[in-house]
């Protein structure tokens, strides 16, 4: 019989990047005794907290009114989708935040089809209702055209609906409401909107394994929510593997969720979301069940990647000098464990000991290289690529993105050119308040590689672009992509300040003063089409005649600082990012010169280089 769990809710936070989900969940934790003023709790990353996003989903728990509310805070950003389809295989309903000002954005719009796809019940959050251009009518609006949108179901109309202000930490279900001092009418909502997780009362102990974490005292742990039944400490179990082999495990501890720790249990229910350790060979989407009644969950799926990057290790006559995992194996064995707790990237040995990572986007790969590189990792990637497909009448496809632009009126102009030579196809255009534009395009993920920098400078740092997939459509034919080519050094040494002042005129410089260089490596960006090769090393030539005031005072160009999604949306395809834990530097695949004539004068590098 089916019967529910009236003591547990499960709920996970989804919205586009910057709404305010983080904040919303700590102003949770405040209001709920768990954390202390000003502490920002489940942004817990180094990489998290400066760049002030969620890049994994995280679980915590807090407890209202007797019952265990479990609340999964979900990444905003589209290139993390499927930490956002974990979060959701785990929960019963789904608060939905958005901005009060921007208004759904195209995450706002994939995490809510998600969600709305698995028949999640919906609450609805008009967020930051404290800006000075906030619209929140206006906004709720379109939220609701959205909800018709994606369910067809008029039903969505009567969905509970709040205005907020996370970080003042009040909501109300009346807009302008002066007695709004706090956030407990959402947590009311959640406890009568929400439904209780079901279970079977017949069903053996079964849970679906949803993310995996590992310590290095209990080695391997798998989280997830058990679906039926209930399990106790030194249970003998068995996990079902996705090609349907069993593996016998022993639990060896059970931990569930309060506040943003984990808390040892002795015996754990159905409908609660829980840590289990006890098995070493676990993966996302297993499912682990009793031995007496094997019986397989529907695992968990994820929409295939789109983008591929090689990594491999660093060919730099400069490697090993500033990290320590400097081996091909430490990377291979370090992107094995990315992709055992990553389920939306997959990666690949190739036969020359590069491999091949696939995900959703090139800012993800970024992710991953930035947290290698904090890890003492040296190793070269290379430029994100587009991966295409074959339909079933052998046309090339390629991903296709969803792209809205918000930028002032005055320079639109420049955006819809550069965008219309991308292939990009506009699908609307509004005005709104303050002298903005909003414009939707439809758009190849292939054309927004290395745009995003040259779109901020086009709208001097004005403009605002999201994007998230469409899906696979025909191959929208080729554009030009950089049209400047490479400064790349034609020796080693170390850059000295009149080498590069004398040099100036043939383009924009990447490196300082005293940075060491070497033979091949990429020094900057060429005025003009095609590579040059020069020397940065050059200094001045002394004598023994010299006239007073002969000298040239020597004044460079300020160069900012050189960052990894610059870099990698600078290369071309015959180029490495060559990182470290303290550098950041680009070069040609092919070091040296003449062996890069070569191949040139061939038409064609190496297989491996490609």
């Amino acid at each position: 019989m089916v019967t529910k769990n009236e003591k547990i809710r499960n709920i996970a936070i989804i919205a586009h990047v910057d709404h305010g989900k983080t904040t919303l969940v700590d102003a949770l934790f405040k209001q709920s005794g768990v954390a202390a003023q000003g502490e920002r709790v489940m942004d817990s990353g180094d990489i998290e907290r400066e760049r002030g996003i969620t890049i994994s989903a995280k679980n915590c728990a807090i407890f209202w009114r007797g019952v265990k509310i479990n609340i999964i805070d979900t990444p905003g950003h589209a290139d993390f989708g499927g930490e956002v389809e974990r979060g959701l295989s785990m929960v019963d309903g789904v608060v939905l935040l958005c901005d009060a000002a921007e208004g759904p954005l195209p995450q706002t719009r994939f995490v809510l089809q998600k969600a709305l796809e698995r028949h999640l019940a919906v609450i609805v959050v008009i967020n930051k209702i404290d800006r000075q251009d906030a619209r929140p009518e206006e906004v709720l609006n379109e939220v609701y055209d959205l909800l018709l949108e994606l369910s067809d179901d008029e039903a969505m109309l009567d969905v509970p609906v709040f205005y907020a202000n996370g970080r003042a930490g009040f909501c109300s279900k009346r807009l302008g409401d002066p007695d709004a001092k706090t956030i407990h009418p959402l947590l009311d909502e959640v406890l009568q909107s929400i439904p209780a997780p079901e279970y079977d009362d017949a069903e053996p102990f079964q849970m679906l394994v949803s993310d995996l974490s590992y310590s290095d005292y209990l080695g391997r742990l798998a989280v997830g929510k058990i679906v039926n039944g209930h399990a106790t400490v030194n249970d003998s179990l068995v996990c079902i593997k996705e090609d349907g082999s069993h593996a016998q495990l022993r639990v060896t501890r059970l931990q569930t969720y309060d506040g943003p720790r984990l808390v040892n249990a002795d015996r754990v229910e159905a409908g609660d979301i829980v840590v289990l350790s006890g098995i070493e060979d676990v993966s996302i989407g297993d499912t682990i069940c009793t031995r007496e009644r094997i019986k397989a969950l529907p695992r968990i799926t994820v929409d295939e990647p789109t983008v591929s990057m090689l990594f491999m290790k660093n060919i730099s006559p400069l490697a090993g000098r500033e990290g320590k995992n400097v081996t091909g194996a430490k990377i291979w064995e370090r992107l094995q464990r990315e992709a055992l707790r990553n389920v939306s990237i997959q990666v690949e040995k190739n036969p020359d000991e590069t491999f091949t990572v696939k995900g959703r986007g090139e800012f993800q790969m970024a992710i991953i290289v930035e947290e290698m590189r904090r890890e003492d990792f040296e190793l070269c990637v290379g430029r994100p690529k587009i991966i295409f497909k074959r339909d079933e009448e052998g046309r090339r496809t390629e991903p296709v993105e969803d792209l809205l632009v918000d930028c002032p009126e005055e320079y639109s102009g420049v955006v819809m050119e550069k965008l219309s030579k991308r292939r990009a196809q506009m699908q609307t255009m509004s005005y709104t308040e303050g002298g903005r534009v909003k414009m939707s395009f439809s758009c190849p993920s292939r054309a927004l590689i290395g745009y995003r920098d040259e779109f901020l400078t086009d709208t001097h740092g004005f403009g605002i672009m999201n994007s998230t997939l469409r899906g696979y459509e025909p191959y929208k034919g080729d554009f030009p992509e950089r049209d400047a080519g490479s400064l790349i050094c034609d020796r080693a040494g170390v850059a000295v300040p009149y080498g590069i002042w004398e040099l100036e005129d043939r383009g924009k410089f990447f490196i300082h003063p005293g940075d060491p260089v070497y033979e091949g490596e990429i020094v900057g960006e060429n005025n003009k089409s095609g590579d040059l090769l020069l020397n940065p090393t050059r200094t001045k030539k002394l004598t023994n005649l010299r006239a007073a005031g002969k000298d040239d005072a020597v004044s460079l160009t300020p160069v900012p600082e050189m960052t990894l999604e610059r870099a990698m949306r600078f290369i071309k395809d015959d180029e490495l990012v060559e990182v470290t834990p303290s550098a950041i530097r680009m070069c040609k695949k092919i070091l040296d010169s003449q062996k890069r004539k070569i191949f040139e004068t061939r038409g064609a590098i190496p297989e491996y280089l490609n």
